[in-house]
């Protein structure tokens, strides 16, 4: 599919309606004229009739909020991916393999949320448009155009309802579908729509708008090409279930999540069992199936079921192996659930949102006749991971960290990078650098690395980005966590690095700039930074960001010098020159974050004063930033690896293996509760920060260590996982944030990385340490690099020109194909 499919900006569909208020244009008025309407699903149809079948159907579609497709009783695809409203996306298919001669039912789903949630916001509606479910869509047919106008019909369901999510840890809305009131086929082309009312046609009513009704329209602009590629996985089906049998607890809560955990509590000893499971029902006791898929897995829940009319099917979705509804932790357990109310014929429930998690529980009630659950399933729902890249060696436990980040991180790859499948999903910009670089040495599709880059450049009037984007956090226009957006400056860096394309990296500069003049209110007569506002995280372990930082100066000034690179390559130099500027002021005040004695810097002074914390991610940022003289880069990295003196610390995590409530709330009140020795002890980075440390660690020459630093990764691949955690000890059990060791043996101890931008050169620096050997093949823009190491001799095969460097700091030039090196 190409432009060439839709050739010139104005579409040919309408935007178009299910029933709408009655509304009269103010003449006076300037948008929101009125309320966004709650959540709501509509089914739209339309039926044509085709003599004979094009070779080709180019259709395109988008829908706010969301849309599912379906061609002749087929799904096509999902969409549009998550976006801020005013670039909200549109997908294309080519849907000539699911015509035929005669008549052809276009159908679609469509959801408009209502309220903001963790992937999707409002729009600034004026008049009609964008405040409810919406649907446009055209489709080249060859001698004429399918276009969504007042010919479809269309009919808000009823079958659908929602629950808020609840806290912040539960992004997903809660679903719950009454099978009654929805016909099994009303997406095929003999189903009789005729009783269902026409669409509206929605015309742009503000001035201006001219009555038109086809994009572009505000407040959705022209629409953006989707950008990305096509979701997908298996159909994981349940490996193995048990059963168990529990009393009735009377007055049951909606929420499907609440009412399986009351009944959990009370629930008899297991029994193991098989698909089909017939359940004989009696009026006295519920049953309460748990499937465990053995491992976290992602995407849309199914079940199918025989079953009377009416019987409402309640299901609850954990991420633990070993969930305890009696013991918790309670505060931070997600509550992703479902019910689905029965038909009582073709009961195939498909979720239309989608989840994570490993455990599934489904309550079957009390009451009269037999419940068979023939089918309880997964389809996995993620961006693929394609090509051939490949990392092995002499070491199983490292290529199985390796395998572990791709899947930690392909479980939190879908519309966008999100944070965990299991609870939020939402789209932080900080967290996705890390999910950007395992793409980048993983993948040979890079358009979701690219799309996580443009989704986070949407900044505040003030400059700065928001913590997380295009849900609900941005669209509220709150606080935000400013380091975030350091780290999406380095995938600025990162993508520049590797794509080497100059009018994106153009494009984003102003953005990256906008975010470092942020900072300069707080610099202080030294050129660091000092009392900056707002939540600056920096890392989960206990470090101090407070009163004049190190490691904002230090984050904030690796912006810089990255900032100063990039606009150089541009030939900005008055840019350049002002960054620079800017981080050699900062490069001499820093100095007095130096702490002689332990050799290494701290985190923090406070009121002229050297305050003892000194962590490990202090020490790392002073390397990466280059405000650390080089002659100190190798002993501040013995110092905070030395593992006599690190310890685990951090201020939110529970004992449990949930967040610690108190803690939070102490923190944010200024209480810090030091549970270490802050002159002796040094704070262990937590998973997240790991990377920057990995990155110091590399700087400073001593790559080599790196096999066996990423070995405590190995402590989360237990029980069945296949993926790594939040952070040590508490918290989720997929976080793609957490994927560090994956791009860590590529880049560093493989030694592959961009020698030029756009890897029009490559750099090959080995660091086996005690590795005997190791392989490994590196996505490129011009192909796969190949390199081998085995008994000292180093082997590539490269597509562009080769730059070697050995551990001694010779270094060796090739010409880009086979090329042999020695350590």
């Amino acid at each position: 599919m190409s432009a060439t499919n839709f050739p010139g900006v104005r579409w040919r569909g309408h935007w178009v309606a299910p029933d709408v208020p009655q509304f009269s244009i103010d003449p006076a008025s300037v948008g929101s004229d009125l309320a966004p309407a709650g959540f709501s699903r509509a089914h739209f149809r339309r039926v044509v009739d085709l003599t004979e079948v094009p070779p080709r159907v180019p259709l395109r579609v988008s829908a706010d909020s969301r849309y599912v497709l379906w061609v002749n009783d087929v799904e096509v695809g999902r969409g549009p991916i998550r976006s801020q409203p005013r670039r909200l996306r549109y997908d294309e298919y080519d849907i000539a393999a699911h015509l035929q001669p005669g008549p052809n039912a276009v159908a679609a789903l469509v959801t408009y949320y209502g309220h903001p949630n963790s992937f999707w916001q409002p729009a600034a509606s004026s008049g009609l448009m964008g405040r409810d479910v919406q649907l446009v869509l055209e489709a080249d047919l060859g001698d004429h155009w399918l276009v969504t106008d007042d010919r479809w019909r269309t009919l808000r369901s009823r079958a659908w309802r929602t629950l808020d999510a609840g806290t912040a840890l539960d992004g997903v809305p809660i679903e719950l579908l009454d099978a009654r009131e929805l016909d099994p086929d009303w997406t095929a082309p003999g189903f009789d729509d005729s009783s269902w009312p026409t669409a509206t046609v929605l015309k742009a009513s503000h001035d201006g708008a001219l009555g038109e009704s086809r994009p572009p329209l505000d407040p959705y602009g022209a629409m953006l090409p989707r950008g990305i590629g096509t979701l997908g996985g298996p159909r994981i089906a349940a490996p193995a279930l048990t059963v168990r049998k529990a009393p009735v607890v009377a007055d049951l809560p909606d929420h499907p999540a609440e009412r399986l955990v009351r009944q959990l509590r009370e629930a008899g000893p297991a029994r193991t069992a098989q698909l089909p499971l017939t359940v004989d029902r009696g009026t006295d006791e519920t049953t309460l199936v748990t499937v465990d898929f053995g491992r976290i897995v992602a995407g849309h829940v199914e079940l199918e079921v025989d079953a009377p009319p009416g019987v409402r099917l309640d299901l609850f979705y954990q991420e633990s192996a070993h969930y305890d509804a009696v013991t918790g932790p309670v505060d931070s357990a997600p509550r992703s659930s479902a019910s689905y109310i029965t038909r009582g014929s073709a009961d195939h429930y498909q979720a239309i949102d989608l989840n994570g998690l490993r455990q599934l529980f489904l309550l079957i009630p009390a009451g009269s006749g037999t419940v068979t659950v023939r089918q309880v399933a997964v389809r996995e729902h993620h961006y693929p991971f394609t090509g051939g890249a490949t990392f092995e060696s002499s070491d199983p436990e490292l290529d199985r960290l390796y395998r572990a980040g791709i899947r930690t991180t392909e479980l939190n790859s879908f519309d966008s990078f999100t944070d965990c499948p299991t609870r939020e999903q939402r789209a932080w910009v900080g967290d996705g650098v890390v999910h950007q670089m395992v793409h980048l040495t993983t993948n040979e599709d890079w358009r979701l690395a690219r799309n996580y880059v443009t989704l986070g450049a949407s900044p505040r009037p003030d400059g700065m980005l928001p913590m997380s984007v295009a849900g609900e956090i941005e669209y509220r226009g709150g606080y935000t966590i400013p380091d975030w957006a350091l780290h999406w400056i380095h995938a600025v860096w990162n993508q520049y690095r590797h794509d080497g394309d100059k009018a994106a990296t153009l494009a984003l500069l102003p953005i990256v700039e906008r975010v470092l003049r942020w900072y300069e209110p707080y610099i202080d007569e030294n050129g660091t930074l000092t009392d900056v506002p707002e939540w600056n995280l920096i890392d989960w372990s206990s470090v101090f960001s407070n009163g004049r930082s190190s490691l904002i100066t230090g984050l904030w000034a690796r912006g810089l010098a990255e900032y100063a690179e990039m606009a150089g390559w541009l030939g900005n130099t008055a840019s350049a020159g002002w960054a620079r500027e800017r981080w050699e002021q900062a490069r001499t005040g820093y100095a007095d974050f130096w702490d002689p004695d332990r050799g290494s810097y701290v985190d923090h002074i406070l009121d002229g004063k050297r305050m003892p914390a000194l962590s490990q991610a202090a020490g790392a940022v002073a390397i990466v930033s280059g405000l650390a003289p080089a002659d100190r880069h190798a002993g501040i990295i013995d110092v905070i690896t030395d593992p006599s003196r690190l310890v685990v610390r951090s201020w939110i995590g529970g004992a449990d293996g949930g967040y610690d409530m108190t803690k939070i709330v102490e923190h944010s009140q200024g209480i810090y509760r030091i549970g270490w020795d802050p002159d002796r002890e040094i704070v262990l980075a937590e998973p997240f920060f790991s990377y920057v440390v990995h990155d110091a660690v590399a700087a400073a020459g001593k790559a080599h260590r790196l096999p066996d630093l990423l070995r405590r990764w190995s402590q989360f691949l237990h029980d069945g996982f296949d993926t790594f955690g939040e952070c040590w000890g508490w918290g989720t059990p997929v976080h793609a944030w957490s994927s560090t060791p994956t791009k860590d043996l590529i880049w560093y101890v493989l030694g592959v990385t961009p020698g030029t931008p756009g890897y029009t050169t490559v750099r090959i620096a080995p660091r086996p340490g005690a590795l005997q050997r190791l392989s490994g093949a590196v996505p490129t823009p011009h192909g796969l690099v190949r390199v081998e190491v085995d008994d000292g001799k180093v082997r590539v095969d490269s597509p562009v020109p080769v730059h070697f460097i050995a551990p001694t700091g010779n270094e060796v030039s090739a010409p880009a194909g086979h090329s042999e090196f020695t350590l």
